[in-house]
């Protein structure tokens, strides 16, 4: 399916685990400022794991200026007064061999952490990756720094596939692993592992 059809389903309301409401939506243009702020608010051990500079103005526009829904889906959430408390992103890879398969990311605003949010959200990322026709998602994350999002993932149906022993460097140089998940978007392979 088309990406620009799957994203009519948007803005879409959720309900936390603590009865609070968010909005979530693709991001735009228009979220230059209140991007940066939400990176801003997310701890700088937690933003030295991110492939970007997100602190950055250039970064932060290169996000909001161009974006591409062919290669990557940005879905944000945000807050009745505009708010952004979580960005998180689909990855589709431009390589002909891989392009079946996705990758996911989300940052969640440390206020927003525990209330079911990253688990709203990877499931928002799952089925846009079902609606794509992509065959697989992977998620990886680090192993002792995000554990929370590394449960949200295995209760979404992600499986480890791979640790890749001190595969990163912390900012203050120790070395962590570096957790893969899978999640198999086909029927015939989910029938398989349930027979």
């Amino acid at each position: 399916m088309n990406p620009t059809s799957l994203l009519l389903r948007y803005p879409a309301n959720a309900t936390l685990s603590d009865g609070s409401t968010i909005t979530i939506r693709p991001l735009t243009p228009d979220d230059k400022v209140e991007l940066m702020r939400f990176f801003t608010r997310v701890p700088e051990e937690d933003r030295f794991y991110l492939h970007d500079n997100v602190t950055a103005p250039e970064t932060i526009r290169a996000f909001t200026d161009h974006i591409d829904i062919e290669r990557t889906i940005p879905i944000v959430a945000v807050q009745d007064d505009g708010r952004i408390v979580a960005d998180s992103t689909l990855h589709r890879s431009r390589r002909p061999a891989l392009r079946h398969t996705g990758e996911l990311r989300a940052v969640v605003d440390p206020e927003y952490r525990g209330r079911g949010l990253g688990s709203r959200l990877i499931h928002e990322l799952v089925e846009l990756g079902r609606g794509l026709g992509l065959r697989s998602l992977i998620f990886e994350l680090v192993d002792l720094r995000e554990q929370r999002a590394i449960q949200a993932a295995a209760s979404a149906g992600f499986q480890e596939v791979a640790v890749l022993n001190s595969r990163v460097m912390d900012m203050y140089g120790s070395l962590q692993d570096l957790i893969v998940l899978e999640l198999s978007l086909t029927d015939d392979e989910i029938g398989h592992l349930e027979g």
